[in-house]
């Protein structure tokens, strides 16, 4: 019989998706797993003004503890913590981090599992093999998996040639419950939108896929989602947005004729790594063209379920052909192929399988044969 879990997750944000791109990949997995039975707590500093900034309330489906800025809550919260079935330490908190690696792979035992969940392996991966003298190296055997928001083989292979006993990709998905088709609205029409905060491994992407279109198709509207584009400097036909609240990204992806999805650096140099975003917009049924990333057709199909361009040219060629009815016609076949292989709780599906086959005992080799 099933197992219904403790989960304790130590993560970045549930409830504020402010600076915080691994918002929704946290709420569509955890709520999933709520539905599964399961019993989450998700324990996320108090940093960066995020809870100035939330996008939802405490949830339904699960507990939230919002801790103060130092070790001694933190080692409270960890005690807590310790009486759960499952551990979860998550890549990028942003407080503590390297406290917390240690301290999660402290509390194993052997009826429990610790779990490092890593929402950015490339950047993680790059930082401990360009230093081996990075406290994580020692650390990454102890946890009984890594898992990964992403990255496919090469990531597997990387993690497990550091020592990682078992390295699982959970990849991105579609939460059904906020992502769906909306009806349009005026201040996000245009032919092409990207959403995407600006950030240092993107931003050169972001000029060749992005802004240099613009420049070139002067009689096309482009929309620019995400903070910090304030200051940058961009052809007239761009309108800066700023931030999009998780409630307003249905809107933005259904009212442009095509919404982009950009890679970071790190991210379409190992593949297998699409963004959340990818799937939001599959969700309501937008046209999504995507810069070229290994592993692409892993998730939908070019040139019926989405576009790829491997630069900015490419990207103009495909507004310039682009119809408004071809564009629906692709946002209707992400839509389906979304619906059937990539919402969380097929990700929710799978982590439950890899949980409860590490978590239940076995039958002995005398059982097996009777």
């Amino acid at each position: 019989m099933k197992k219904n879990l403790k989960i304790a997750f130590f993560g970045s944000s549930i409830v504020s998706a402010y600076w915080n791109g691994a918002a929704t990949y946290y709420r569509g997995i955890v709520k999933s797993l709520h539905k599964m039975g399961h019993e989450v707590t998700f324990y996320e500093p108090d940093i960066y003004e995020r809870q100035k900034h939330r996008d939802i309330d405490d949830p339904e489906w699960c507990s939230v503890k919002v801790y103060p800025e130092d070790q001694v809550t933190l080692r409270a919260l960890l005690r807590e913590a310790s009486e759960a079935d499952v551990i979860i330490k998550a890549s990028g908190v942003g407080a503590f981090d390297d406290f917390l690696e240690d301290a999660v792979v402290q509390l194993k035992k052997d009826d429990n599992l610790v779990i490092f969940w890593d929402v950015d392996a490339p950047a993680t991966l790059d930082r401990i093999e360009s230093n081996p003298s990075d406290p994580f190296n020692a650390l990454v055997p102890k946890y009984d998996f890594v898992l990964t928001y992403g990255g496919g083989q090469p990531v597997i292979d990387a993690y497990e040639r550091n020592g990682a006993k078992k390295c699982i990709p959970i990849y991105n998905a579609l939460d059904t419950d906020t992502h769906f088709p909306v009806e349009p609205q005026k201040n996000f029409e245009g032919s092409l939108a990207f959403l995407g905060n600006r950030l240092p491994d993107r931003e050169t992407r972001v000029e060749e896929f992005f802004i240099r279109p613009a420049g070139n198709l002067p009689e096309e509207k482009f929309i620019l989602g995400g903070s910090g584009w304030g200051d940058k400097s961009m052809p007239k036909n761009i309108e800066d947005v700023g931030h999009v609240y998780t409630k307003d990204h249905n809107a933005f992806n259904c009212t442009p004729k095509a919404v982009l999805n950009i890679s970071r650096d790190s991210m379409a140099k190992y593949g297998f790594s699409p963004a959340t975003r990818v799937f939001e917009a599959a969700g309501a049924g937008a046209c999504l063209i995507t810069d070229y990333w290994k592993g692409i057709e892993t998730f939908f199909e070019p040139g019926k379920e989405i576009l790829v361009a491997k630069d900015g040219k490419e990207v103009e060629s495909i507004l310039n052909e682009l119809t408004s009815e071809k564009a629906e016609e692709i946002g209707k076949a992400a839509y389906k192929k979304v619906l059937a292989a990539h919402t969380y709780d097929h990700r929710a599906e799978l982590l439950e399988s890899v949980i409860s086959e590490k978590l239940e005992p076995q039958p002995n080799s005398v059982e097996q044969n009777q």
